[in-house]
């Protein structure tokens, strides 16, 4: 299985196209549509779904473009369905940028279960990761992990929006994503990779 890693939008987020030979998954589709299709374009494999780790506007702003290119169904958390119509929480119409327009997303087609799933072949289990947002998730594909913006290398993701609590995403980074193998890459929402092994040693939130 193979992912790539495809920075998007003013404060790029990363976008992942996760793969086998045939399928495709795009994870968190940000910003910039015609560049992630471009990408996709220089790829034999098929788009088959879009996963959200969270709904938060810098995630989801290409979702409805690219749904609609290649007509495959979202997936995203029950708790943030209804956020991807809803500018205040998805943060798009908190006036944090004078330039953005309110972001609006049709509702997903399928509401993520906490479960092994296997879409087209392509293999991942849904944890729970609140803490950032209260329906983040992260995707445990079976040799790394994809953690949204729960956590980063050297950090973990911002607990002061809406939903947000620090003392759970420290919980949940400890229970769900530090149980994982020291060796899995973790590829997170913002910034470079890193792995388990050295947010365990060396991210200074868990190391003081």
């Amino acid at each position: 299985m193979n992912i790539l890693q495809i920075p998007t939008g003013a404060i790029q987020e990363n976008c992942y196209l996760v793969s086998d030979e045939q399928h495709l998954l795009i994870i968190d589709p940000g910003a910039e549509a015609e560049k992630i299709i471009g990408v996709i374009g220089k790829n034999d494999a098929k788009p088959v779904a879009i996963l959200l780790t969270h709904t938060h506007y810098d995630h989801i702003g290409a979702v409805d473009q690219l749904r609609d290119h290649y007509q495959i169904p979202v997936y995203v958390s029950p708790l943030e369905d209804a956020w991807l119509s809803d500018p205040q929480m998805n943060l798009s119409g908190l006036g944090r940028h004078d330039d953005m327009d309110d972001v609006f997303i049709r509702p997903a087609d399928h509401l993520f279960e906490l479960k092994a799933y296997d879409i087209a072949g392509l293999r991942f289990e849904v944890v729970a990761t609140p803490g950032h947002s209260i329906g983040s998730v992260s995707f445990v594909f079976p040799d790394f992990v994809v953690s949204g913006d729960a956590l980063f290398r050297g950090s973990i993701g911002r607990t002061d929006l809406p939903t947000g609590n620090l003392e759970q995403l420290l919980t949940s980074i400890r229970t769900q994503l530090f149980t994982l193998p020291n060796e899995f890459p973790v590829y997170p929402g913002h910034g470079a990779a890193t792995t388990i092994e050295r947010e365990k040693r060396y991210n200074p939130f868990f190391n003081n």
